[in-house]
């Protein structure tokens, strides 16, 4: 696991939030940097994304969130992630996450936290920095 391979990166669109226009920007921003992306869709369970990103062996794993559940869905993806093992990988959160919570998604264990608005350029650079490096150890 080096700069030598693409980056994997899987987005998933968790519950019955129905916005994904943000995911799928964000999605080809990544896949123009280089990356290789998997979009799970809409209406995805928690335990889909985990099981699609042990399938996919993917480096990143990225919830786009606009329900405002983003508290109890990460805390969930969280919990499932140590159970599968893969706490391994990078964890990221977007979409309409309100400042204060910020700090309680970090202290769950999530990498990266990417309100709307942010600019492509800091995600991307983000996920270069530390994708591989978090699996290394």
């Amino acid at each position: 696991m080096n700069g030598s391979r693409k980056i994997r990166v899987l987005i998933g669109k968790p519950g019955l939030d129905g916005h994904d226009r943000g995911a799928k920007v964000v999605a080809f921003a990544l896949k123009d940097a280089g990356m290789e992306v998997i979009y799970t869709g809409l209406h995805q369970t928690v335990e889909s994304i985990v099981n699609q990103a042990l399938q996919e062996d993917v480096d990143v794993i990225g919830l786009s969130i606009m329900s405002g559940a983003h508290i109890p869905i990460t805390r969930k993806l969280m919990d499932l992630l140590r159970r599968e093992g893969l706490t391994d990988r990078l964890v990221l959160i977007g979409g309409v996450i309100p400042n204060k919570d910020i700090e309680s998604l970090k202290a769950m264990g999530v990498d990266g936290v990417f309100p709307g608005g942010t600019y492509f350029d800091q995600i991307v650079e983000f996920i270069r920095a530390n994708a591989f490096k978090k699996r290394l150890g």
